[in-house]
């Protein structure tokens, strides 16, 4: 079994269904994630494969602190865990619909905080591709709309 389904949440868990009925397959803590601890997830396009780097998320969330230094309400492990699925499953619906899911102007509105703006820098880096990072990025904290661009687009 793997470690990430742990952390996620209900919806989040009906997000990995339907990235596995969109017949993708997810691997956890492969080679991948030592490209830098920062870097939670990957998809593996031509693989049809989502990485989920929990040793990364569990690193850098301190989650292998003593559980004296947690706030229950307030877990960085869980919340990285669960933006790198939902993040990967845009790539995902991105991947079945063959490009872009928002138009460039639609993608031009959009606005991040500084830590968000880095993120997004190091990811097209890798990536290539800057709008389909964005739209990513932009999503990965609505897990309800994650959902729907999984179905429209794949199943």
């Amino acid at each position: 079994m793997m470690e990430f389904i742990a952390f996620l949440s209900s919806k989040d868990k009906e997000i990995l269904e339907l990235i596995y009925k969109a017949n993708f397959l997810v691997e956890e803590n492969t080679p991948l994630c030592l490209l830098g601890e920062k870097f939670f997830g990957f998809l593996k396009k031509e693989q049809k494969t989502v990485v989920i780097c929990t040793r990364n998320a569990m690193k850098v969330g301190g989650h292998l602190l003593p559980r004296s230094v947690h706030n229950k309400d307030y877990d960085p492990t869980r919340i990285y865990i669960r933006r790198a699925l939902r993040h990967e499953a845009v790539h995902v619906a991105q991947s079945c619909k063959g490009g872009s899911i928002l138009t460039d102007k639609e993608t031009k509105k959009i606005k991040f905080h500084p830590y968000k703006k880095e993120a997004l820098e190091a990811s097209t880096m890798i990536s290539g591709n800057k709008q389909n990072e964005t739209e990513a990025y932009w999503m990965e904290n609505k897990p309800i709309l994650v959902k729907e661009v999984l179905k429209k687009y794949c199943l």
